[in-house]
C-alpha cells in the first residue's frame, strides 16, 4: 500500500472551497474531488469558515477569513510591543539600580 502524496493548498483556496461547501451546498466528496485534500481536511476548513464567521479567532493556525487574518497579525503586533515593553522595564530598572551605585 503506497501513501497519499501530500499535497499543500494555499489559504486563498481553502478559503474558496469551504465557501462553496458553507454557501453553494457543495458536498464534501465534490470539494475532495475538486481540490485533492482528505475528507478530515475538507470537514476541517468547513468547521473552520463557520467558526470564523461566527467572530472566533482560530489559535495555532492560520485564519482564512481576512477578518480574521487582520485579527491574527494585530494580537502578533501587540505581544511583541508588550514584550518589548517588559523589556525595556528590566532595561530601565537595571540602569537606574546602577546609577545608585554610582553616587
Amino acid at each position: 500500500m503506497t501513501r497519499k502524496q501530500k499535497i499543500t493548498i494555499s489559504p486563498v483556496k481553502k478559503l474558496e472551497y469551504a465557501k462553496l461547501m458553507v454557501e453553494e451546498n457543495y458536498t464534501y466528496k465534490q470539494i475532495q474531488t475538486m481540490s485533492g485534500a482528505c475528507s478530515s481536511a475538507v470537514a476541517r476548513w468547513k468547521r473552520q469558515y463557520k467558526l470564523e464567521l461566527s467572530g472566533q479567532t482560530p489559535e495555532g493556525i492560520s485564519a482564512l477569513t481576512p477578518d480574521q487574518q487582520r485579527i491574527q497579525s494585530l494580537e502578533k503586533q501587540l505581544k511583541r510591543a508588550q514584550r518589548d515593553n517588559e523589556i525595556l522595564k528590566k532595561a530601565a530598572a537595571f540602569f537606574i539600580r546602577d546609577n545608585q551605585n554610582l553616587n
